[in-house]
């Protein structure tokens, strides 16, 4: 896949986010956002020629991100754990956690942070 993909498939995670928000499906917009902000870091590293491994893991991500450009430390000031949990907490009943509107609103902020940030370091102001 080229960064271009990563980056369509990331903007469609984002949007199925904040239309599950609008639909009141928290988990859902929470699990979407995550997904959408670790694409846009992979699109980040693709682009970059950054290996990576398999991960759902935005910190871990991020890190690479760091050691290609240290100025994604800035992404540092979000609750990227938070974000990360997501990946896996919404998915499986056992965990039986309440996601609430602040959950879903405050991961898709994220998401959308991240989103602005890496396409102002790929250079590119929409994902068509």
């Amino acid at each position: 896949m080229s960064f271009l993909d990563w980056l369509k498939y990331a903007e469609e995670d984002l949007n199925e986010a904040k239309d599950a928000y609008e639909r009141k499906k928290y988990r859902y917009a929470c699990f979407f956002a995550q997904q959408s902000a670790e694409k846009f870091l992979k699109a980040f590293l693709v682009k970059n020629k950054k290996p990576f491994r398999k991960t759902h893991n935005v910190l871990f991500l991020l890190e690479l991100c760091k050691e290609v450009d240290e100025s994604f430390k800035e992404l540092e000031q979000y609750d990227l754990e938070m974000l990360t949990a997501f990946a896996s907490i919404t998915r499986y009943p056992e965990f039986r956690i309440d996601i609430d509107e602040n959950d879903a609103k405050e991961a898709i902020e994220i998401a959308e942070k991240i989103r602005n940030f890496v396409l102002k370091k790929l250079k590119f102001e929409e994902v068509e």
